[in-house]
């Protein structure tokens, strides 16, 4: 039996769709602030002093780094997640999501304890492997708070996939690798991009591990967060604005194509 339609106009929906309205116009206010504020020419002298370039191309660096490790773990972590129970499964979760939980500046504070540790000495001592108030430093903390996000979307992407089509590739002779590969994967692609790409944007907009451990120094460890930070904490308010703008933009551009990569997951039934 259908459902009977009612009046399409009710104080449900005034009043829900008024808080809609404020909160879009709210954040379509300070947007517009900060585009007001200044000018593209003003923006464009910013972006081209070698300090934020060189941020801007450290923040490129590290995080694309950060998103490699973020794949390579996250997509057998989550594939774990979703097929296999084991004793413990439930405080594994929690653990596994308290860095979405947890202030970012307490992953600082954590790792630049553990590398006051005999361990954290000895990783130290080791070429190549120094990570306090380094780039390497930059990619482990980007890292830390943002691979939680990439495990939820994988977890949720491979529960989406339909067991049973991996048992019959298994009936069919396939390995339970190649099951994993050509049945269980291409199916839940695209929530996997969506969990990398949420990820990356995580990544590129963290400070406060960055300037426990890894500092801020210029044209060493300073990325596109720092910067905005050290020119604020200067008095030089244009070019923080317009750093903060491209981060404003690589976040907007990275929420698109997250919900364009939701579509077609939806649209394609995978």
């Amino acid at each position: 039996m259908p459902p009977v339609a009612g009046p399409r106009v009710h104080w449900v929906s005034v009043v829900t769709i008024a808080f809609l309205v404020v909160f879009v116009a709210g954040v379509l206010v300070l947007i517009a602030a900060d585009l007001f504020y200044t000018s593209p020419q003003a923006m464009a002298d910013a972006l081209g002093s070698p300090e934020v370039r060189a941020a801007i191309r450290l923040s490129l660096i590290t995080t694309a780094a950060t998103l490699v490790l973020v794949v390579c773990f996250s997509i057998p972590v989550g594939y774990a997640l979703s097929r296999y129970r084991f004793p413990g499964s439930v405080v594994v979760d929690a653990i596994i999501e308290l860095p979405i939980v947890m202030p970012p500046v307490v992953i600082g504070v954590s790792l630049l304890v553990f590398f006051r540790t005999a361990i954290g000495q000895w990783i130290e001592s080791v070429p190549g492997l120094q990570f306090v108030y380094t780039p390497k430093g930059i990619v482990l903390c980007q890292f830390l708070v943002s691979v939680s996000y990439a495990i939820r979307a994988s977890k949720a992407a491979f529960d989406g996939v339909d067991r049973r089509l991996e048992d019959l590739a298994l009936t069919l002779g396939c390995t339970h690798g190649r099951a994993f590969r050509w049945v269980a994967l291409p199916m839940a692609r695209n929530g996997l991009a969506a969990g990398a790409v949420m990820a990356w944007a995580r990544a590129v907009g963290i400070f406060g591990p960055l300037m426990v451990f890894a500092g801020a120094v210029r044209m060493k460890t300073e990325v596109m967060p720092t910067t905005v930070y050290l020119e604020l904490s200067i008095g030089r308010i244009e070019p923080a604005l317009a750093v903060s703008m491209l981060m404003l933009a690589i976040a907007m551009a990275a929420l698109v194509l997250i919900h364009a990569l939701g579509q077609a997951h939806r649209w394609w039934g995978t």
